[in-house]
């Protein structure tokens, strides 16, 4: 693993999904002299996580119990996240699940529990922190969309339908944002090789969650608003937008 160090503003780092192996590679890549709070579920259970960023050179790690599924809970989360650690400087959304998408075409509570967790709930939390971040007057938030979500296909359409809706969601709130402060970086990964794929046949053009991690620290250098992973990603899909629907039923995952 390559660590990646950067002189960004050393406020709090947050990262929403404290188990997410992305989310660890980027903090760690991001902890150097920081406090990093890691929000989970079971976040009695993140010794090992802790005991990374300390290693990677954090000042202080923190962890805090988050249900991302708890709406009504996403408010207070952040509120006392800054109570008690002070200014947010970087919000990392990085839970979500893929589910199961043969389940999801014939079990509408599963398809809608993905797209709860992986939309609704992101749009919960983006909300609220774009929110404190504004009256805060600066910080960075980063969230994590995907290539399937680009133009969505017969094969994952449950989650590639609540990438895409994050993805406009997401979109969207970047331009609401500019002259606040506050930035978005706006992250389309393609298939990303662990524990989430674990089992499944890597797709064209895969990364691991430190390639992610290095790209994601590079386009938080440089300002960049969003980042396709890999780069080719992007002129690919600009061209796959444009075939037509009897091909791109055709195509493989």
């Amino acid at each position: 693993m390559s660590i990646v160090t950067t002189t960004r503003e050393k406020g709090t780092l947050l990262i929403l999904g404290g188990r997410s192996e992305i989310g660890m590679e980027l903090a760690t890549r991001l902890a150097r002299g920081r406090t990093v709070v890691l929000a989970a579920r079971r976040s009695e259970d993140l010794a090992t996580q802790v005991a990374s960023l300390t290693a990677s050179g954090a000042r202080t790690v923190a962890t805090v119990e988050f249900d991302a599924d708890d709406l009504s809970s996403h408010g207070d989360l952040l509120a006392s996240v800054v109570a008690d650690h002070g200014h947010l400087s970087t919000v990392v959304l990085a839970f979500g699940i893929l589910g199961n998408q043969k389940r999801a075409e014939a079990d509408a509570d599963h398809a809608a529990a993905i797209l709860h967790t992986d939309f609704v709930a992101q749009v919960s939390v983006l909300t609220h922190a774009a929110e404190l971040l504004r009256h805060q007057g600066s910080g960075e938030l980063v969230v994590f969309s995907s290539v399937a979500g680009v133009r969505v296909r017969k094969t994952n359409y449950v989650y590639g339908s609540a990438k895409a809706g994050l993805d406009g969601f997401a979109s969207g709130l970047t331009d609401a944002l500019r002259g606040s402060g506050v930035t978005l970086l706006l992250v389309r990964p393609g298939f990303v090789i662990g524990s989430m794929t674990e089992g499944m046949k890597p797709a064209p053009f895969s990364s691991t969650p430190d390639q992610v991690a290095d790209a994601v620290v590079r386009a938080l250098g440089r300002g960049k608003s969003t980042v396709w992973i890999p780069g080719v990603a992007a002129p690919i899909y600009f061209l796959l937008k444009m075939a037509p629907a009897w091909l791109w039923r055709k195509m493989p995952r």
